[in-house]
């Protein structure tokens, strides 16, 4: 299974499982952040696109995540990070873990041997990294009794490779704001902005619709 947000690392990420699995399933847990029903809107249509017999259908999942974060800027849309903000700004604590946790036992539930989540080259988190992704794997397979593995199979690579590495996907459907206006990206936030560099750099026309253009 893919954990997929609708964005661009996971929807790619999406399509090439597809090249290398017999089935897929598209795993999207929910953490009740403000941005999720937007973002799960976007994936269902993103999906309705793909066309691959190995296509299992989309499983929606819940994890909710409120009740730590409380006063956090992803639940309450105050102080949102930036283009100026600090990678640390954006950071959500232990949602990789949660994320993941669940997952896992999705997986062993219906004899699915691999997660593959969408982590890119330059994530500074611990929980992010080879070495937790390794041991994570260690872990869950000993308490579940069955073989699960956690895959990042973009951890070499940027954004920009991402995007060009798209090639196929329609990334217009794709969705990265952590705060949108309505149904559309914002334009303005951290994600966003890192979004537009990625185009830019990937020298690809970027199609999506912003409230605010330019970078």
């Amino acid at each position: 299974c893919v954990l997929t947000s609708g964005g661009i690392e996971s929807s790619v990420l999406l399509q090439d499982a597809l090249t290398r699995y017999q089935s897929v399933t598209p795993l999207y847990i929910q953490n009740h952040l403000r941005w999720e029903e937007v973002e799960l809107f976007w994936l269902k249509k993103a999906l309705r696109n793909h066309r691959s017999s190995r296509l299992e259908p989309l499983k929606v999942l819940d994890s909710n995540m409120r009740d730590l974060f409380g006063g956090h800027w992803s639940i309450t849309g105050m102080k949102v990070p930036d283009a100026k903000s600090k990678d640390e700004d954006v950071y959500i604590p232990g949602r990789n873990i949660a994320l993941l946790a669940k997952a896992s036992v999705f997986a062993a539930l219906n004899d699915i041997f691999f997660i593959e989540i969408g982590v890119l080259k330059g994530n500074p988190f611990n929980d992010s990294t080879s070495k937790f992704f390794t041991k994570f794997s260690e872990l869950v397979s000993l308490g579940l009794g069955k073989s699960v593995e956690i895959k990042a199979p973009f951890q070499k690579l940027s954004k920009e490779d991402v995007v060009l590495k798209g090639n196929g996907v329609q990334l217009e459907f794709t969705f990265s704001c952590i705060n949108p206006k309505g149904y559309e990206h914002c334009g303005e936030c951290n994600k966003c902005v890192e979004r537009k560099k990625a185009f830019f750099a990937a020298g690809l026309t970027d199609r999506t619709k912003y409230k605010k253009a330019g970078i």
